[in-house]
């Protein structure tokens, strides 16, 4: 199940310019949203690990989104 909810999703891709959004469509960027941040985010926890750190700084996530 999605964690991010789909409305917010719906409004960027027409936001983006589409006139209708079927609702697979919405989902589905959702799923991708989802996996691309939780890449970003267990590259951000491996960076701050490896500093030494417990916790993730705004640079942490920065850096994993240029490497992910």
């Amino acid at each position: 199940m999605a964690e991010l909810p789909v409305a917010p999703i719906t409004r960027i891709i027409k936001q983006a310019g589409a006139e209708r959004v079927s609702g697979d469509a919405s989902t589905t960027l959702v799923e991708l949203v989802e996996q691309y941040a939780r890449k970003v985010a267990e590259e951000a926890v491996a960076l701050a690990k490896h500093s030494g750190r417990k916790t993730v700084k705004k640079e942490d996530i920065e850096e994993a989104a240029k490497r992910v």
